[in-house]
């Protein structure tokens, strides 16, 4: 796939576009309001401006954040790195709606969603993640077994996000179901989709490439908190 710009820098150019509304921060830094994804982002991602953020973050808050190392900056502290595959669509569109039956979740589903992704554990997932893009879930009564959906995106571009399956139900290609969904309504919109997937998630990168999607980049993520230092 050639370079991108905005897929290259993917959370800044999203907290600045499409979800500017749900951003706060300064300068060349931004973050997704409480409630939202735990996500910071930088204008310049190797030079990140930690400084700018301090008035916008409470303390002991955890982020994730890409393609910076060194050591924490003043106000900080490092909790976890590993890397993390960037991974774009470059298969054809499904030919119809692979997950029919799947439901889109509403604002009362939330609690639901964020029960399940902190069972799941698919990346940074806050209460109000579902309000960020369309999501779909598998339910059996009230119970959320599966769900995917919409976060980052740019013009040209959308994530698919939040990719969860019940250990109940796995094994039942849910999560490649609703993924398939997702695929062929941001090709009918004129829209690439990507997603993101830890380097020791073997088994999801095997399949995001099994279904279509192909490795775009491999960056550096962090987390990272908020500490009484350099306030």
């Amino acid at each position: 796939m050639e370079r991108n710009h905005l897929l290259d820098n993917i959370f800044w150019h999203s907290l600045t576009g499409a979800h500017a509304r749900y951003a706060s921060g300064d300068g060349g830094a931004r973050r997704y309001m409480a409630g939202f994804s735990p996500i910071l982002a930088f204008a310049d991602s190797t030079a990140p401006d930690f400084a700018a953020l301090l008035p916008h973050c409470a303390l002991g808050e955890h982020f994730y954040c890409e393609n910076w190392t060194g050591a924490a900056p003043a106000g900080w502290r490092i909790e976890a790195e590993t890397t993390m595959y960037r991974m774009a669509w470059a298969g054809a569109a499904p030919a119809t709606d692979p997950a029919l039956a799947a439901v889109p979740l509403q604002p009362h589903h939330a609690p639901q969603a964020l029960a399940l992704a902190n069972l799941c554990k698919p990346g940074p997932f806050g209460i109000r993640t579902i309000e960020l893009g369309d999501y779909f879930g598998y339910f059996d009564g009230d119970r959320l077994l599966a769900m995917a959906g919409e976060r980052l995106r740019a013009p040209g571009l959308c994530e698919i996000s939040g990719v969860c399956t019940h250990s109940d139900v796995q094994g039942r290609g849910l999560a490649r179901q609703l993924i398939g969904k997702l695929v062929r309504r941001h090709q009918a919109r004129g829209d690439t989709s990507f997603l993101h997937v830890m380097r020791n998630n073997t088994a999801a990168h095997e399949l995001y490439l099994r279904m279509g999607f192909v490795d775009y980049l491999e960056t550096v993520v962090r987390v990272v908190a908020r500490d009484g230092d350099g306030a």
